[in-house]
């Protein structure tokens, strides 16, 4: 299915989504290669990337900057995934206030399959259309890969079981949601194996905040 982009929230809340989403991915598997989601809140000057990654094909990025946020993303087994046709539209349709997004070799921007953007002063967010009114309708993946992007916390908790095989405690994915500052207790009750100093590292590159603590 293609996703509505009325569904996708505001850049802020977008962002501190994709925060959220990295930051529990980084508490919960401490490997980075075995996690979806990241996030680098110093990607560029004055730009920050969130990404996810589901190790058999499909990704997106998003690039958050001065010049809004736009939104890169694959469902490799889409029939529009890899259509140069696209790939051009792409370049043609989302404004040139986005060349650094539209010129990042690391988002393979001649490989996607749905494509986002919203200006700081926009209303909503726009989509790359297709020109072919049959490619323009079909399923490009969207609705499935950007899903946590807005669903509630019982998503996530859904998505580790069925990739983590974890049951992961709602309260606590809730409180990284809501961007309650990390505390020890948060970490311990959703992997007792990492320690405080481990998430604190993952939140400084994330841009997520962290519970201070007497010297």
């Amino acid at each position: 299915m293609q996703l509505d982009p009325k569904s996708l929230p505001g850049i802020t809340n977008l962002r501190r989504r994709a925060q959220a989403l990295a930051m529990l991915d980084a508490i919960v598997c401490p490997e980075w290669d075995g996690r979806y989601y990241s996030f680098n809140a110093e990607w560029g000057e004055a730009e920050a990337m969130a990404s996810m990654r589901n190790g058999s094909g499909d990704d997106w990025f998003i690039l958050f900057g001065p010049f809004g946020a736009a939104i890169k993303g694959l469902a490799h087994e889409a029939s529009i995934a890899g259509d140069k046709v696209f790939a051009s539209e792409v370049q043609r349709q989302v404004p040139q206030a986005f060349a650094s997004f539209l010129s990042e070799p690391a988002f393979g921007m001649d490989w996607l399959s749905y494509c986002y953007w919203r200006a700081p002063d926009d209303l909503s967010w726009q989509k790359v259309v297709h020109p072919d009114p049959v490619l323009s309708q079909s399923d490009d993946g969207s609705a499935e890969c950007l899903a946590l992007l807005f669903e509630s916390a019982a998503s996530y908790e859904e998505f580790a079981k069925w990739y983590y095989e974890l049951d992961l405690p709602m309260v606590a994915i809730q409180s990284i949601y809501e961007h309650v500052p990390l505390t020890e207790s948060l970490v311990k009750s959703l992997n007792p194996q990492v320690s405080i100093a481990q998430a604190q590292e993952a939140a400084a590159e994330i841009g997520y905040t962290c519970a201070r603590t007497d010297a």
